[in-house]
């Protein structure tokens, strides 16, 4: 019985994640995509289509987390090739430290995002919560999908060529930027850098709900996944065991933005394992792969050929400098370093 689960902050150990599920009742005979490591968002057959489901609360952001909460659910919807349509928000506030300013500013954010995506917000809860030291908001998102369009990360095939949008560690960067911002400055950075880090929020932005429609309506998708917590490491490693494949990343074509890059060596993050939201990873087949690039080229969306899909026995593989070796999994997001 294994008992050296990590119960640090982040994500559940996935090991025990793995087998807390298997204890659950998933049985019913209409949840398409039940609960499993790797996969996105539920799907329910609702007869003529399927609906889709996901929850995801946000944590580590203080600043801007109802327009978080809405896009990172939203996110993961589109990756099971869905349209998102509802959202609801339990939001949970400092006793002490709530006052109007911060509850309309979360409610302006939701709002927002709502309305640049399309979204109608259904429903939710909110309370003044006893001991919490900062605004929570757990959101859940509802969209829909013919049955004939359903993609999940399930769906790699031995292969496949393995794409990437925009870059890593795109969240972590603006996050970074905006919660040690004072001492970046301290340390000689100028204002107009972090300014462009705190704005990778929107540019190249954290949202892959175009990134996702643009590959679905290029080419024949087989998986989609969003990296988030734990970085594209921890995305890759998801799929692998999603799909029952191995993986053949190729390091120096992983697009690292240069912010990024400053901003994740200044406090010693590896950025393949640090907050990956505003990168969709995708896997089709060689014949479809230029045209899918093609595709999100002329939507202007930047994509890149990462790696290869591969049999399981090769495990999951990063070959840095002509040399592979096993891509670590960062079970906790490096971003939990500054916290």
């Amino acid at each position: 019985m294994v008992t050296d689960y990590d119960f640090s902050t982040g994500k559940l150990d996935p090991r025990l994640l793995e087998a807390l599920i298997g204890r659950l009742p998933t049985a019913d005979e209409r949840l398409v995509v039940g609960p499993g490591v790797g996969e996105d968002a539920a799907v329910i057959d609702f007869g003529d289509r399927y609906l889709v489901a996901k929850t995801d609360p946000i944590t580590f952001a203080t600043d801007r987390i109802g327009w978080y909460a809405v896009h990172i659910n939203a996110n993961d919807i589109a990756t099971m090739g869905a349209t998102p349509k509802w959202f609801l928000a339990a939001v949970l506030l400092p006793e002490g430290a709530t006052d109007l300013a911060l509850v309309e500013s979360v409610f302006q954010g939701v709002a927002d995002a709502c309305r640049s995506l399309g979204i109608t917000l259904a429903g939710g809860h909110t309370e003044i919560t006893h001991d919490l030291r900062r605004p929570i908001l757990v959101g859940q998102m509802l969209g829909e999908v013919a049955k004939d369009r359903l993609v999940t990360t399930a769906g790699a095939q031995v292969g496949d060529v393995v794409l990437l949008t925009k870059g890593i560690a795109v969240e972590g960067t603006a996050l970074i930027a905006q919660e040690r911002e004072a001492v970046l400055l301290e340390r000689g950075y100028a204002p107009p850098f972090l300014q462009r880090a705190r704005d990778y929020l929107t540019d190249p932005g954290i949202s892959i709900v175009r990134d996702a429609q643009a590959a679905c309506g290029a080419g024949r998708i087989h998986s989609m996944h969003d990296p988030t917590e734990g970085g594209l490491a921890t995305g890759l490693h998801e799929i692998a065991a999603a799909a029952g494949v191995g993986l053949q990343i190729e390091s120096e074509a992983i697009p690292v933005l240069p912010e990024s890059a400053r901003l994740c060596a200044e406090f010693g993050l590896d950025p393949l394992g640090t907050l990956g939201s505003g990168a969709l990873v995708l896997t089709c087949s060689p014949d479809e792969a230029d045209r899918v690039r093609r595709g999100m080229h002329s939507a202007g969306i930047a994509c890149a050929q990462i790696g290869v899909v591969t049999p399981p026995e090769a495990g999951v593989r990063l070959v840095r400098r002509g040399e592979a070796a096993p891509l670590q999994m960062f079970v906790k997001d490096e971003i939990t370093k500054l916290f």
